[in-house]
């Protein structure tokens, strides 16, 4: 397994989460619609809309999962937030940073990820709106440019 690296700007990232003051919040019913939007969409069990703070994955609004956090270096989140564009695992059995990951051989036995970025106006990525199954899947273009726009209607929801 290899644990996700810390963003070049983690002091700025930590502290944007920090001042929008969504960590630990109450659920937020606008989020767990996008939320159950995506799951039914993608046709997948698990859906959430997951902040990476400094050493844990919170989860803001979930489906499918009972767990409301999980440690930052077993987390596929950490992984995404170092970049801008949607990350995809599409087996995560063949991917050599996943394949021994708790969350793969173990319960919720993960085989597909794909996380688009909560990007804060200041190029903060704060955590993801991410999709996880059960089996190995495919995600094209389209399906891409879906998960963005609704991750993007995410962040707008945080911020105003």
């Amino acid at each position: 397994m290899k644990k996700p690296q810390k963003p070049t700007n983690e002091p700025l990232r930590i502290q944007t989460l920090n001042e929008l003051g969504i960590l630990d919040s109450e659920p937020d019913p606008q989020l767990d619609r996008l939320t159950e939007f995506v799951a039914h969409v993608f046709c997948v069990p698990v859906a959430l809309i997951s902040l990476v703070d400094s050493d844990r994955q919170w989860f803001k609004s979930k489906i499918g999962l009972d767990a409301c956090e999980t440690s930052r270096e077993i987390s596929f989140c950490g992984h995404a937030i170092l970049g801008t564009e949607v990350f995809v695992v599409p087996n995560t059995l063949k991917d050599e940073r996943f394949k021994d990951n708790p969350l793969v051989i173990g319960p919720p036995y993960i085989r597909f990820y794909a996380g688009a970025p909560l990007i804060h106006k200041n190029g903060s990525a704060l955590g993801t709106l991410c999709l996880i199954d059960i089996e190995p899947r495919t995600f094209d273009e389209d399906d891409i440019k879906v998960l963005r726009e609704v991750a993007d209607k995410v962040m707008w929801e945080f911020c105003h």
